[in-house]
């Protein structure tokens, strides 16, 4: 079998936690491309954090983000797909203000934050657009909400789980996400795979979160990091270097590109 897409998370797979992607990983994402492999960001991260990144390695290819809440096109950045969650917003905010928590709010028109943070500071300087709001969310106006992110430093399920029935919720080790029902980032890559009239089977993923876990499941080769959690471990079929050690490049030289000369994987 000939892979003939790769879907590749970017914070602990494709970039170090400097947010740098290794000259070695780029090497192994080109020389993908240059055997005609088509390849895909595919991320937590809003577009204008993703959009630099897919910029450096050259990439044409439309970019996933928030989850799989938005799909980019690549040259203009505008939003090919969305999907919007709708929330109870009076509860969330009461229950979310129970809690010693940042929440951030991901719109199609920008960043709604209820306070700024060295994260976002990051996130303005990259992607050259600062919060479209800092303060007290009950006062913004915000709309079409592609993923709600709270911020608490630590995991906290028995807050998480009370919005499981209005939508998909991510927990994280620093809180948790919420989107939109049946949205994932295997949804977006779902739809993808249909543009390009490429099946699942042709199709590879890399990843390390537990947003990541549906996507390794259900393509044909699903690579974990080696940072990653022992869950999303098991849900891969292999399992790579650390990010810090380039684990994605190392993934690509070993299981594809090798498999791909040889026409065997």
């Amino acid at each position: 079998m000939n892979v003939r897409a790769i879907f590749i998370d970017m914070d602990g797979t494709l970039l170090k936690a400097s947010n740098d992607i290794s000259s070695r990983n780029i090497e192994a994402i080109n020389q993908l491309i240059q055997r005609g492999v088509k390849v895909f960001l595919a991320t937590g991260r809003h577009y204008e954090v993703t959009a630099p990144y897919h910029k450096e390695i050259g990439l044409q290819t439309p970019m996933i983000c928030l989850n799989g809440a938005a799909i980019h096109d690549s040259v203009s950045g505008n939003i090919l797909q969305m999907k919007t969650i709708q929330l109870n917003e009076e509860r969330f905010h009461h229950l979310t203000a129970e809690s010693p928590c940042n929440v951030l709010i991901h719109t199609a028109n920008g960043l709604y934050c209820k306070e700024t943070n060295e994260e976002i500071d990051y996130w303005t300087k990259v992607g050259q657009t600062p919060p479209r709001y800092i303060g007290d969310l009950r006062q913004a106006n915000y709309q079409d909400v592609l993923k709600y992110s709270v911020r608490t430093g630590a995991p906290i399920p028995e807050l998480s789980s009370l919005f499981k029935k209005e939508g998909e919720v991510i927990d994280w080790n620093d809180g948790f996400e919420i989107i939109a029902p049946n949205v994932s980032k295997w949804s977006a890559i779902k739809n993808l795979l249909n543009e390009f009239r490429i099946s699942p089977n042709e199709a590879a993923a890399v990843g390390d979160g537990p947003n990541d876990i549906e996507m390794l499941r259900h393509v044909g080769i699903g690579v974990a990091m080696g940072n990653a959690s022992q869950k999303v471990k098991t849900a891969a079929d292999f399992v790579t270097g650390h990010h810090e050690n380039d684990g994605l490049a190392k993934c690509i030289e070993r299981y594809l590109l090798k498999s791909y000369d040889s026409f065997a994987i």
